[in-house]
């Protein structure tokens, strides 16, 4: 347990961010499961749909620092080029 006044706030700031990151990691989960099932179904419309969503929570990862951006645009061209050969 931090004694210092300014470690008692970090401990509890960087748990709250903490948080935040792992929401923000379980929601591109989640959205990337969901693509990914569609794939499967070889359901076209929908997998175009999921895929702007799976773009979207990316896009906002990286704009709050939660994920590299490198690691989003490799994320990206992965899912692209899945929809590009269901279609």
């Amino acid at each position: 347990m931090p004694n210092m006044q300014s470690a008692k706030k970090r401990l509890i700031t960087s748990a709250k961010e903490k948080m935040r990151n792992k929401s923000r990691r379980t929601a591109i989960k989640t959205a990337e499961k969901k693509f990914r099932s569609a794939i499967e179904a070889t359901e076209l419309e929908q997998a175009k749909e999921l895929l702007k969503v799976v773009f979207k929570t990316l896009d906002k990862a990286v704009k709050k620092g939660t994920i590299h951006k490198n690691k989003s645009s490799r994320k990206k061209a992965t899912f692209q080029k899945m929809l590009n050969s269901l279609a």
